[in-house]
């Protein structure tokens, strides 16, 4: 295991984006490192200040992956700033019935329900054929190696950090270090502000629900990763044979990536 040494601060401290941060830095096959300034993920951008604008445009962003579903979308557009050039994709329909958060809040009436339905959604998760083929997309996207990326979701954290993982795992970054930027977003930015935007669309939707399972419900555990692989290794028999079969990630597009993003 080698953890990231790049003192280099991972996460923009961005006032209406929340858990926008740099995923490289962790190193990969051969001993060398995923490149920093080249991957992205964040939340939603709706709620995006000027000055939030003005950061990400200096990114230079030239792909950005939007895994959420065209009612997310319509609910929450993403503002960009101006000479926005970058190409946006998404997969033209729904993604989820709901945003993985608000979708496990339903019943989720304590902490312990709350943990167990967001395990049992992970799992569910890379087996959805809309997350399939926007996953598709992203993984090609990277693969022609134009520049930065970021890939978001609503809230950033689960199809995102599904997103996020398997990427890691086919760049030959170790389970812990994909497992450590995982769980960044339980301290990613003001996780405050996050739990309160995120409240609003759960309650809205299932009623009044305690702020401790609230908590839970918008932050991340090491059971829902793992359960995301388990389910995975036990359908194909190894998150390789997922990402080869399934995503597109074949030999050669292992290769490319590993090219454009992997430095020695």
């Amino acid at each position: 295991m080698s953890i990231s040494a790049d003192a280099k601060p991972r996460v923009l401290n961005l006032s209406g984006v929340h858990n926008f941060r740099d995923y490289g830095g962790y190193i990969g096959d051969g001993g060398g490192r995923v490149k920093r300034g080249l991957l992205f993920r964040s939340g939603q951008h709706c709620d995006a200040h000027d000055a939030d604008l003005q950061e990400i445009a200096a990114l230079s962003l030239q792909h950005v992956i939007d895994m959420r579903g065209n009612s997310e979308r319509a609910k929450y557009p993403c503002r960009r700033s101006e000479g926005f050039d970058g190409e946006v994709l998404f997969y033209d329909g729904e993604t989820a019935a709901l945003a993985p958060h608000v979708e496990a809040a339903r019943d989720a009436l304590d902490e312990a329900a709350a943990h167990a339905k967001m395990e049992a959604l992970y799992s569910k998760l890379p087996f959805r054929e809309p997350l399939i083929a926007v996953m598709r997309q992203y993984f090609a996207a990277l693969a022609e190696g134009k520049g930065a990326s970021l890939v978001h979701c609503l809230a950033g954290k689960d199809r995102t950090g599904m997103a996020v993982a398997l990427l890691h795992h086919s760049l030959g970054v170790h389970p812990d270090d994909a497992m450590e930027d995982f769980l960044l977003t339980n301290t990613a930015g003001d996780l405050d502000a996050r739990v309160a935007a995120g409240a609003g669309a759960i309650r809205d939707k299932w009623g009044p629900i305690a702020d401790s399972t609230i908590r839970i419900l918008m932050g991340v555990d090491a059971r829902y990763l793992v359960a995301m692989r388990k389910a995975v290794e036990s359908e194909h028999g190894s998150l390789d044979a997922f990402l080869d079969n399934v995503l597109g990630v074949d030999g050669a597009r292992r290769d490319a990536l590993r090219l454009h993003l992997i430095e020695a």
